[in-house]
């Protein structure tokens, strides 16, 4: 799952808010690309896995789920492995944090772009849909504690939790949002993704519930344009777990993947450590 996230962000990386024309050109799956505008690094994942990874690892760790250990974890992540993609502020404001308390005091969450949605899927691993819901909230809040950055943010949590425990088949997706949030998601997405949480799990959703092959999907998060590292690390982490969709994703996605101290090799270790916390009644993930 966090895998298949790092994988989708690092070639959605090289396309996102780029011209029509270029994405026409580059998408066709055959190696990582550099973006045509900004120095990035083929075959490297942002913000979006990075923050993932933080709140993989606070699971596995055991830590208790609270918005100081949450900022701290986030402080942390980000001071070892300082990476772009970052929204501007936040960025500056990482950089000069020394703690989470101090992140906490001077932080602003009146964001409602995807930042806390692009991290959830992790909190999938809970046992109960009420467990999945607090968590995703508490985390939301320290940085989207706003209407759309929190239902985000369930969205993708209970998405993950949905397939990891097999509550159903994707078709009873919508539904089983509904039931949990209150929300009834749209499936009809088209065009190029903003950087909202309500519209980024309007195009996920839309692409896992109408593909059914994790190469596709991964061609078509791109071909949206707009926020393509955010929709295509959400599509192939959630569509990794889904058991109706196809694992087809070419080996250069993971033999190209970067593999320094906190790329593949680590990613790897740290997935099955996380899906290692579902109970024997849980998806056994085909990482495991």
């Amino acid at each position: 799952m966090l895998l298949e996230g790092a994988i989708g962000d690092a070639y959605g990386a090289g396309f996102e808010f780029v011209y029509r024309l270029i994405i026409r050109r580059r998408n066709k799956l055959t190696k990582y690309k550099r973006h045509p505008f900004y120095r990035t690094i083929c075959g490297h994942y942002t913000d979006d896995t990075q923050m993932a990874l933080s709140l993989a690892e606070l699971i596995v760790e055991g830590t208790e789920w609270t918005r100081l250990s949450l900022a701290n974890k986030f402080v942390e992540v980000f001071k070892r492995d300082t990476r772009q993609g970052y929204a501007f502020r936040f960025f500056g404001l990482l950089k000069e944090v020394a703690s989470g308390q101090e992140l906490l005091d001077r932080i602003i969450p009146s964001s409602e772009r995807n930042g806390s949605a692009m991290r959830a899927y992790p909190i999938g691993v809970f046992r109960s849909e009420k467990e999945v819901l607090e968590k995703a909230t508490l985390q939301a809040r320290i940085t989207h504690d706003t209407e759309w950055g929190i239902r985000a943010a369930q969205a993708i949590a209970l998405i993950a939790h949905f397939f990891l425990y097999q509550r159903g088949h994707k078709a009873e997706l919508i539904a089983y949002l509904a039931d949990w949030q209150g929300v009834k998601w749209p499936l009809d997405w088209q065009g190029e993704v903003p950087m909202k949480g309500k519209e980024t799990v309007e195009a996920v959703l839309t692409l896992l519930l109408k593909g059914e092959r994790m190469s596709s999907i991964l061609w078509e998060a791109v071909d949206l344009g707009g926020d393509t590292d955010t929709v295509a690390s959400l599509a192939l982490a959630l569509g990794s777990i889904c058991p109706e969709i196809v694992q087809d994703l070419p080996d250069w996605t993971f033999e190209q993947l970067e593999n320094g101290p906190y790329g593949r090799s680590y990613i790897e270790n740290l997935d099955r450590q996380l899906l290692a916390q579902l109970p024997i009644t849980g998806h056994l993930n085909r990482n495991l």
